[in-house]
């Protein structure tokens, strides 16, 4: 059981099926059992799956505990990076007794942006280095202006974002659902520019084909620096 969309998904190109996924996995043709913050503990346990996938970035530690206090088999993986994505897809295909395809990651032409991430609004927060997401910027030329910050996600105000002087915002489709008011209230801080938040953020059999869009959309937007 699955309860990471890029796990669900990941395991669907394997030709591995989950019995059940969460609501955010798009796999209509499977069991729903909650969200990925919200899971449904009885009903997970009510199906006894053989094991039950989480993700230390993506679900509670309280939720893991509470399967594995029901006696299930838990397997917490830990995506934060690019450079670390084999090993975690090496323990999600030795977990489910397959082998985890080669995905080769091409070198992309670097774009030399500085970017800022939105990822909420109300308040406003943006990612930090030790994610997936600032990692697979890194790896198109593309800086995350608030890589330092002391937080994963940091919660921040559009003052202190005008401040580190961004050369572009990227504006995902996903966790929150951006209005154009928003990205018009961005756009005053930088060129804005939509991108697929999965592409963004999740991660493995995605990986490869997700680069090469998010660098032809960032390559593409109207208004860099040259």
């Amino acid at each position: 059981m699955s309860l990471v969309p890029s796990v669900t998904e990941t395991l669907s190109a394997w030709d591995v099926e989950p019995v059940a996924c969460t609501r955010f996995c798009e796999r209509n043709d499977l069991t729903h059992v909650g969200g990925t913050k919200n899971p449904d503990i009885d009903a997970i346990v009510s199906l006894r799956p053989d094991l039950v996938v989480v993700d230390r970035q993506e679900n509670r530690r309280e939720d893991a505990e509470a399967l594995m206090a029901a006696g299930l088999d838990v397997l917490a993986l830990d995506v934060v990076s690019l450079a670390g994505l084999d090993a975690e897809l090496g323990r999600l295909a030795a977990a489910v007794g397959t082998e985890a395809p080669i995905q080769p990651v091409r070198e992309y032409d670097a774009l030399g942006l500085r970017a800022f991430v939105p990822i909420w609004r109300r308040p406003w927060m943006t990612i930090a280095r030790n994610t997936y997401g600032s990692s697979a910027l890194a790896a198109l030329g593309v800086a995350n202006v608030f890589a330092d910050a002391a937080t994963d996600y940091p919660v921040v105000e559009l003052d202190a974002v005008r401040d580190r002087h961004p050369d572009i915002v990227l504006v995902p489709s996903e966790p929150y659902d951006f209005t154009d008011d928003h990205v018009a209230e961005l756009e005053a801080i930088a060129p804005a520019v939509r991108v697929d938040g999965q592409d963004l953020f999740w991660w493995g059999a995605r990986t490869p084909g997700a680069l090469a869009r998010l660098h032809a959309a960032i390559g593409a937007a109207p208004g860099l620096p040259d």
